[in-house]
């Protein structure tokens, strides 16, 4: 679809969710009235992401230019992010529930990782003021990088549709941050060998969770290589999203200076994957084949 069909399609997803979730509980109380409503902020977010425009200004810029007559009341960028950015509940709301009517929510299977998510340079942290105490430093063996800030989770569905994104602390190797990737699930969970411990895995397998991962070289298989094989095509699903959210969200890039923005921009870029990968399962499309819905 080109893009007038986008954002046409987007505004009527976010319509119809935003209205289920205001039909179980009023997400405005009282006040003024937005000139914007909260559908069309939430449908400029999404689409903006969506198109690779990852800051406020170029978002507002790029609509205020080609799309003034769809959005009107769009003339003033500060009161338009500071909207956005108390909207990033709702979005979180919209994200979960794409995830549950999607049947996404409840698969048996979901894969695990974590990316990390740097704040400034290496070199500039020592003078970094801004997430003290919360940023760390950490270190990502995939990528050789050594990095200030802080790692995201990642769970997955076997179509690649993200079921749960915590924001987590950046030094703790993954091992100690499983029970966090993991909370209120039960099935089996992928995952790769930074997940390796055997004791932990034989308690979870007492609670109904069954952690697979694959054995290190000095170590006796007791997994069957079929399931290995099968586990080792799911953990590249979880690689093929964290490039999305890296490349075209341009997840690594976010330049906020608090928790609270942080965690808004995060909403907002993970819904807009989200998004995508429920309109290509609509359409019968190959999930995360992102590039291809969109017409150049």
């Amino acid at each position: 679809m080109d893009r007038d069909d986008f954002i046409i399609t987007v505004y009527c997803l976010v319509c119809d969710q935003y209205q289920a979730l205001y039909a179980q509980q009023p997400i405005r109380h009282g006040g003024f009235r937005p000139q914007l409503t909260d559908e069309e902020v939430i449908t400029l977010e999404v689409c903006g992401e969506y198109f690779k425009m990852n800051t406020d200004r170029d978002l507002f810029d790029y609509f205020r230019h080609h799309y003034q007559a769809w959005f009107p009341q769009l003339r003033d960028r500060s009161l338009f992010v500071r909207q956005a950015a108390n909207l990033w509940q709702v979005k979180a709301a919209i994200q979960q529930r794409l995830t549950q009517v999607s049947d996404q929510a409840t698969d048996p299977v979901q894969i695990i990782d974590t990316m990390p998510l740097p704040i400034c340079g290496y070199t500039r942290s020592s003078r970094e003021r801004c997430f003290k105490p919360d940023a760390d430093y950490g270190y990502c063996a995939a990528k050789d990088l050594k990095y200030y800030g802080f790692k995201l989770g990642l769970r997955i569905s076997r179509i690649g549709m993200i079921t749960y994104f915590p924001l987590l602390p950046a030094r703790p190797h993954d091992i100690h941050l499983l029970d966090d990737l993991i909370e209120n699930f039960v099935g089996v969970v992928p995952a790769d060998k930074g997940f390796i411990d055997q004791f932990r895995q034989s308690l979870l397998a007492e609670h109904d969770i069954v952690l697979i991962t694959p054995p290190r070289k000095n170590m006796t298989p007791t997994i069957p290589k079929v399931v290995l094989k099968v586990c080792g095509r799911l953990r590249k699903c979880i690689e093929t999203v964290g490039a999305h959210l890296t490349e075209r969200f341009a997840l690594t890039r976010i330049r906020v200076r608090d928790l609270w923005h942080l965690q808004h921009r995060l909403t907002r870029k993970v819904l807009a994957h989200t998004v995508g990968v429920f309109l290509n399962l609509q359409l019968g499309r190959s999930p995360l084949d992102l590039d291809g819905l969109l017409e150049a």
